[in-house]
């Protein structure tokens, strides 16, 4: 999926804001109409009866009539594959979209191309043996930071170029959030090749420290700054104090969406930069497995069993989303397929990484890590970076010396340690 940022002219604004709501009340009208199916009751239409509805209903409602077909026929095609995708994909059913929310539409390509073969050659058609012609988005390079695309309806919307090539796909959708217009082709992106001397990389994720690589670095999420989230603290006590459904109230959180938005925008950029540089540079990217879901639930539990320290586990729920976590790695699955892992996150933290030693004392704080036995000292995360990229995580093994590779002989020294299994055969490196 191609991104980019649009401009478009206070008339092509309002075309483009007549197309949100159109596309917003066929998808509800789409819903409406799932919602009251049930087992004894016959099944609800689908996409192509949908369409035929849709027709009839232009014809009716002037103000839905003087809209583009094409643009709502897309919102009902979008909510058979979020339906399909109930089944599918395990999401669940398609909900309600809201005004200032959801805002947005697809458009399909209104060009005619030739369509290719893998080898390049002509796809023709197996009964006629014409030429089979696909649908393109038109596009137009202005200059080297500028290009446009064909709304219907609008014309010409300019939109920033922040890739040297256009994109070439045959639908792209238009949304509006937080007051700013983006353009995103459906173009499915081509693999980073595999380096051809690229190493094992293990990756241990944290609050304090985003990232930590295994050779040593550590990448940090940029959030936003002292003042921003000062202005943020402001805007919003200025949204509690002003009256309910007022002007002021709607404004002022209106800014603080704005200063959020900007640490979207700073956390995406961030996870795609690092995302590429990882698929570039090492040849098997090793994560540990975190479940954030879980991770992040609220603590505030029932009315009858009310949870503990409830403010203090929602602080930490948003540090951890601030964090880009999942992002990170979703995107480097993308653009390294086949290439990365995942680690059981059990014991890497606590298993020195020279000797195999798992004691909870070892992890003498948040950076510090001094093995009880051997007494290596690493930092604490690359040491966790260490197991991850060895793939020493989940299972605790018996102790080893240093370098040696052999079974240490047992001792009287004191250790608080998980209970141990019996021994398997896990490398060290």
């Amino acid at each position: 999926m191609s991104r980019f940022r649009m401009y478009p002219t206070p008339q092509q604004e309002q075309q483009m804001l007549l197309h949100c709501a159109h596309a917003r009340y066929v998808w509800n009208l789409a819903v409406e109409q799932h919602s009251h199916w049930y087992k004894s009751r016959k099944a609800a239409p689908g996409f192509a009866e949908q369409c035929r509805q849709l027709t009839e209903a232009r014809r009716d409602n002037e103000w839905l009539g003087s809209g583009n077909a094409d643009v709502q026929q897309q919102a009902l095609k979008d909510f058979a594959k979020a339906k399909h995708a109930k089944f599918t994909s395990g999401f669940g059913e398609p909900t309600w979209r809201k005004k200032y929310r959801h805002e947005g539409f697809r458009v399909i390509g209104t060009d005619r191309v030739p369509e290719l073969t893998d080898d390049g050659s002509a796809r023709l058609n197996a009964k006629t043996g014409k030429q089979v012609m696909g649908r393109s988005v038109l596009v137009q390079k202005l200059n080297r930071r500028w290009a446009q695309v064909k709304v219907p309806g609008c014309g010409w919307v300019r939109f920033r170029l922040t890739r040297p090539e256009l994109p070439r796909a045959k639908t792209f959708r238009v949304t509006l959030r937080n007051g700013r217009w983006h353009v995103a082709f459906a173009v499915i992106p081509e693999p980073v090749e595999v380096p051809g001397r690229g190493e094992v990389i293990g990756i241990d994720r944290g609050v304090k420290i985003t990232a930590a690589l295994s050779d040593g670095r550590k990448l940090n999420c940029p959030q936003l700054t002292v003042k921003e989230r000062a202005q943020v603290r402001k805007h919003q006590r200025r949204a509690a104090r002003a009256p309910k459904g007022s002007e002021q109230k709607t404004a002022a959180y209106a800014k603080v969406a704005r200063l959020k938005a900007r640490e979207a925008d700073r956390r995406k950029d961030w996870c795609e930069k690092t995302s590429t540089m990882l698929a570039r540079t090492y040849r098997l990217v090793r994560f540990e497995k975190l479940n954030i879901k879980n991770m992040t639930r609220t603590a505030r539990g029932t009315a009858g069993q009310p949870g503990k320290q409830v403010k203090q586990k929602a602080g930490l729920n948003r540090a951890i989303l601030a964090q880009g976590w999942g992002l990170l790695r979703q995107r480097t699955e993308h653009k390294a397929p086949g290439r990365v892992e995942d680690v059981p996150a059990p014991y890497t933290s606590l298993r020195c990484s020279a000797c195999g030693w798992i004691d909870k004392n070892s992890r003498k704080s948040q950076a510090e890590f001094v093995c009880s036995f051997c007494g290596f000292t690493c930092n604490a995360d690359t040491n966790a970076a260490t197991n991850v990229a060895a793939g020493q995580g989940g299972i605790p093994r018996p102790r080893r010396s240093a370098g040696a590779g052999g079974m240490t002989a047992a001792t009287s020294r004191s250790s608080i340690r998980e209970p141990q299994p019996t021994w398997v055969e896990i490398p060290l490196f």
